[in-house]
């Protein structure tokens, strides 16, 4: 099943407006729904001469060739250096490159400046050219400065595609700029039918988990995030008979191994959701996300103080914010244990 059928609605808007777009669009959602793949088939749509009778590119003329060779004069993806691509984690080899050099983890402004040289030059037979920058929070308050002047006069047959999953991070002036297309989760219904579609088992609790997003829960399921989310799990789980130093030992231990970027922001983004499922458990409710541990979760939720729960949940929102930022995460993991298993009455 294409991904724009998950967003058919949206698909159809654009399609509609290709002869009229603006000069930049920012297409905004929760992580994991598709948001790029989306954007990229727009792209390859606008930029290919002869689209199929689904309003597709065809992928087989000089253009989509091209643009599947990553070669096409007139597009340009900016993204972090440990992006494969899309929403998706990195690619196998982490965030490290060859010889061990770190990869960036955000787009750059050399990248930024590299467009003033693709932005005034002409075009491939005076067509369109196209922009994507994902995810456009990946810039810092420098690069999306430098940015700004491009979107604020670009050259005419010029389209800006950004993409966003934490908007509130962008910056007003850049939002102030764009056409902004909100992204919502597809149905559950939907979602369930295109994981069944991809091959997955069990996608009923793979979404659960995954908050709704269809293309996190193919890759937790899938990646090597699932033995991350094992990781996590096995530590979370001792509840009362906790011991901090080394569950988070351990769980620093099969972060490094991942070399995945944002390894360590997605065990808190679990935190959050065990946290929630946690007090739902509580105060007798169904958990929303971790539903294949219900009954681990029940036990745990005996053994809790609902005040501590409640206090700790807002201390997760502060970790969680805490390991954008550069740390020792071995230490960031140690506090963070010590404050989960003071959670419960045996502490």
């Amino acid at each position: 099943m294409p991904i724009r059928r998950l967003h058919d609605q949206v698909w159809r808007e654009l399609l509609a407006r290709r002869a009229q777009l603006p000069h930049a669009l920012l297409l905004a959602g929760q992580r994991g729904i598709g948001k790029f793949e989306l954007a990229r088939a727009f792209a390859y749509r606008l930029l290919c001469p002869q689209p199929t009778t689904a309003g597709e590119a065809c992928g087989s003329c000089s253009a989509c060739t091209w643009l599947a060779q990553g070669n096409h004069p007139d597009f340009r993806l900016l993204q972090p250096e440990a992006l494969a691509e899309g929403d998706a984690p990195a690619a196998p080899e982490g965030d490290e490159a060859a010889g061990g050099r770190k990869l960036g983890q955000q787009i750059t402004i050399d990248q930024v400046r590299d467009l003033d040289d693709f932005l005034h030059v002409g075009t491939h037979r005076q067509g369109l050219r196209v922009i994507l920058l994902n995810p456009a929070e990946a810039m810092n308050r420098a690069t999306a400065n430098a940015l700004l002047k491009s979107l604020e006069e670009p050259p005419a047959g010029t389209l800006f595609i950004l993409i966003a999953s934490e908007m509130h991070r962008l910056l007003p002036t850049i939002r102030s700029r764009c056409q902004h297309i909100p992204l919502r989760r597809p149905s559950p219904e939907l979602a369930i039918e295109w994981l069944h579609a991809a091959g997955l088992s069990e996608p009923d609790d793979w979404l659960a988990l995954a908050g709704g997003s269809p293309l996190l829960a193919l890759d937790l399921a899938r990646s090597g995030e699932r033995r991350l989310l094992a990781a996590w799990l096995a530590a979370v789980a001792q509840g009362e008979g906790l011991d901090p130093l080394l569950a988070a030992a351990n769980l620093d231990k099969a972060i490094r191994a991942e070399k995945r970027p944002g390894a360590l922001k997605h065990t808190m983004d679990w935190a959050q959701q065990w946290l929630v499922d946690l007090m739902l458990i509580s105060v007798g409710l169904a958990p929303r996300y971790f539903r294949a541990q219900v009954a681990l979760l029940r036990r745990l939720a005996a053994l809790s103080n609902l005040q501590r729960l409640l206090a700790f949940q807002k201390m997760a929102l502060q970790y969680k914010v805490q390991c954008e930022q550069p740390v020792n995460s071995r230490l960031f993991l140690e506090d963070f244990f010590l404050n989960y298993q003071a959670v419960f009455r045996a502490s």
